[in-house]
C-alpha cells in the first residue's frame, strides 16, 4: 500500500525509505527497458520481480508493470536492495530528540546514509527503523571512519533553515584526533588549501589554487610520541580533516588512506580511526537559544 499522506511515493520498509529516478526523453519502448538502461546494476528479471509485487510505482502512486509503455517526464519510485551487505556490531546513541533535530553519536565504521555496500547497516536507515521517522534527514555528514556527532532534521518543514546554518558556516564544529606528536612548532597551527577529489575516487588531495579548506589545529594533551588534537574546521570539505593532518606531518592513527592506503579487510574492526567529532555548537534559527551538543565518546590512545 502506499502513504496515503505522500501519495507520490513508496512507504518506508524497514527503515528504507524508497529511491527516486527521472524519465527523460528517449527511445525505449518501454518503462522497464528504461531501468534496465538507467540503472544496469539491478537485471531485467529483478525489475520484474520488484514490478510484480508492487514495489516500483511512478509519482501518482500507479503501479509500473512490465508491459507498461514508456512514458517521459516521469519520476519512477523503487526501493534500493542489496544481495549481501557487510554486518556492523556496533550501534549509535541518540542524545537528543525534538520535533524538529536529532543528534546521534555514531561508532566508528557506520556509514551515515546509503551508498556502496551499504543499506541497512547504515546510521540513517537504523534511526528511521528504531524511531519510526520516515522524513528523517542528515544535515551533514561524517565519514564511514570517523565516530561521534551527526545532527539530523527530523521534519521537512523546518529543515531548510538548519540546513542553513552549515551553508552560511555557523555552526562550530570541534574534533579530536590522535596523532603523531611532532615537537618544536608552535601552536595554534592553521591550513587554508584547495581540496579536491583524486583520481582514486575515495580519496582526496590538495592541489594549487583558491582556498576551500580551513582548519585550525590544537594540543591537548601529548603522551610520548603521541598527542591529542583539537581540530576546529572552518569549512566541510570531503575528508578535509584527514587530509590537513596528514599534510601538517600528524596523519591520524589508524588512516588507512592518508597519506598512503593500506585497506584493512572487510571485517576488520582492530584499527578505527582515531577521529572523534566532538562537538557542534550554534544558535537555534528557530528558537534562538544556544545549542552545544557534546560526543559521549572517547578516542582510546593507542600504542605509539
Amino acid at each position: 500500500m502506499h502513504n496515503p499522506h505522500r501519495p507520490q511515493v513508496l512507504p518506508m520498509r524497514e527503515g528504507v525509505s524508497p529511491s527516486c529516478v527521472a524519465v527523460p526523453a528517449g527511445p525505449w519502448r518501454s518503462l522497464l527497458e528504461f531501468l534496465v538502461h538507467r540503472l544496469p546494476a539491478v537485471s531485467a528479471d529483478d525489475w520484474v520481480r520488484r514490478m510484480e509485487a508492487g514495489d516500483v510505482v511512478d509519482e501518482f502512486g500507479v503501479p509500473v508493470t512490465p508491459q507498461r509503455a514508456f512514458e517521459h517526464s516521469l519520476r519512477l519510485y523503487y526501493y534500493r536492495q542489496l544481495d549481501e551487505e557487510p554486518q556492523i556490531p556496533f550501534e549509535a546513541s541518540v542524545l537528543f530528540q525534538d520535533e524538529h533535530l536529532l543528534v546521534a553519536d555514531k561508532p566508528h565504521f557506520m556509514p551515515v546514509t546509503p551508498g556502496g555496500r551499504y543499506l541497512h547497516e547504515t546510521l540513517l536507515v537504523r534511526l528511521k527503523k528504531r524511531l519510526g521517522l520516515a522524513d528523517l534527514s542528515p544535515i551533514h555528514r561524517i565519514d564511514r571512519e570517523t565516530a561521534g556527532l551527526v545532527l539530523f532534521s527530523v521534519q521537512p518543514a523546518s529543515r531548510g533553515a538548519y540546513q542553513a546554518l552549515f551553508r552560511e558556516r555557523e555552526v562550530h564544529k570541534v574534533y579530536e584526533a590522535i596523532a603523531p606528536w611532532v615537537p618544536g612548532r608552535q601552536w595554534p597551527l592553521r591550513r587554508q588549501s584547495r581540496i579536491v577529489e583524486s583520481e582514486q575516487f575515495f580519496r582526496c588531495h590538495e592541489v594549487p589554487g583558491e582556498p576551500n579548506a580551513d582548519t585550525t589545529a590544537e594540543v591537548i594533551e601529548v603522551r610520548d610520541a603521541l598527542a591529542l588534537y583539537r581540530l576546529s574546521p572552518l569549512t566541510g570539505k570531503r575528508h578535509q580533516l584527514r587530509v590537513h593532518m596528514a599534510a601538517w606531518g600528524m596523519p591520524i592513527h589508524f588512516d588507512h588512506f592518508y597519506p598512503e592506503v593500506n585497506d584493512p579487510p572487510e571485517g576488520d574492526y582492530s584499527e578505527p580511526l582515531k577521529l572523534l567529532a566532538r562537538e557542534l555548537a550554534f544558535t537555534d534559527p528557530l528558537s534562538g537559544r544556544a545549542r552545544v551538543f557534546r560526543s559521549q565518546l572517547s578516542l582510546d590512545w593507542p600504542q605509539a
